[in-house]
């Protein structure tokens, strides 16, 4: 067996949370991949404010796995600018490529696991996809619900702020997205899909 003596201070995962960097974007439906990794983040009591390879990082362990959690700063639509080059520089494959983003289309709060395919009109998705050259890779999807009504400017409901029921809703979805997380890295994403997948 090959054995590759950099491998200890390396990753083998990379979670990256997709979201807008600075405090306007804070607590916005588009952030909950930001948010998410920041759940994971306090859970191992490690702040992921290193900067490196163009995003918010830090390292921790899932279950004995050496992960790295991302929250790329480039703004949503540059995202795999981050990834490519983090996935380049750790020699990690697309299949152990975590990305956590909103989804319009999905009810508030519902999660949706999936092993790859298309970006849905996602911009943050899209731009990892042709960084990493392929779309297989597995995401989560967090429900931010769909806009009130549709003359609702897109931009403007994925950049609103959750607050009353819907924030208490998303907090819940959040703690479970990052159980997702975890499970999926321990048992894979078979066992997590069919676990969180409502």
């Amino acid at each position: 067996m090959f054995f590759d003596k950099n491998r200890g201070a390396g990753a083998e995962w990379l979670v990256v949370g997709l979201g807008n960097p600075g405090e306007k974007y804070e607590n916005t439906r588009h952030n909950v991949g930001f948010l998410t990794v920041d759940e994971l983040a306090e859970r191992a009591r490690v702040p992921v404010q290193k900067l490196k390879h163009r995003a918010l990082t830090n390292t921790l362990e899932v279950g004995g796995v050496k992960v790295l959690l991302m929250k790329p700063v480039t703004y949503m639509n540059l995202s795999g600018e981050a990834v490519g080059e983090a996935a380049r520089f750790y020699k990690i494959p697309p299949e152990r490529v975590l990305v956590i983003s909103d989804d319009v289309s999905l009810p508030l709060g519902k999660l949706r696991i999936r092993k790859g395919g298309s970006a849905g009109g996602h911009n943050g998705l899209k731009s990892i996809i042709q960084h990493l050259g392929t779309d297989q890779f597995p995401r989560i999807k967090v429900g931010v619900g769909q806009k009130p009504h549709p003359d609702y400017d897109m931009a403007d409901w994925v950049l609103s702020k959750f607050a009353g029921e819907d924030l208490k809703t998303i907090t819940e979805a959040i703690r479970k997205a990052a159980d997702a997380v975890e499970c999926l890295i321990q048992e894979g994403p078979d066992k997590a899909m069919n676990r969180f997948n409502g």
